[in-house]
């Protein structure tokens, strides 16, 4: 029985510390969107007609999915604050961000720790933030401390006091 027993608990043991690494990802996918093209951890794709680009750095552990939603000289002021706030709150694991005159819907993550799980939910995120831009700003259903409802009322005494300096 421990000859079974000890190849198997090495093998789970291994499988389970299995690293992502772009041929993974790449994998991964190719089962998750609708189509991929590029070259090793330079992927565009689409998913549920919406574009989007996948950029990985192996030799630094690092990992990017992004989709652009609008020009920012589109933008007011008051839907970049609509934005922060949804990072805050809405955008969960991903994030709304400014590059080359873009407003983005962003994942980073460290690549190597990520599980097939992960990069399901970050590209169904990226997809959610960038689609619900203007309207719910959310990336899932779930609203992370968010507005309160009337079933749980918040005490002024749970609210830390915090002072900003004026610079």
């Amino acid at each position: 029985m421990k000859a079974i027993l000890l190849p198997l608990l090495l093998f789970i043991g291994c499988a389970a510390s299995a690293q992502m690494n772009n041929e993974t990802l790449k994998n991964i996918l190719e089962k998750e969107v609708d189509t991929l093209s590029g070259t090793s951890g330079r992927w565009q794709l689409l998913y549920n007609d919406l574009p989007m680009i996948v950029l990985t750095d192996e030799t630094n552990d690092r990992m990017r999915i992004i989709a652009p939603i609008t020009e920012a000289s589109t933008l007011d002021k008051g839907l970049l604050l609509d934005c922060l706030t949804a990072n805050f709150h809405s955008a969960l694991d991903v994030k709304y961000a400014l590059s080359d005159d873009i407003l983005w819907s962003v994942f980073v993550h460290p690549l190597s720790p990520l599980t097939e799980g992960e990069v399901q939910s970050a590209v169904q995120q990226v997809y959610a933030a960038a689609v619900t831009f203007g309207t719910t700003f959310s990336s899932t259903p779930l609203l992370f401390g968010g507005n309160q409802t009337e079933d749980k009322p918040v005490n002024d005494e749970d609210i830390p006091t915090v002072i900003l300096k004026k610079t």
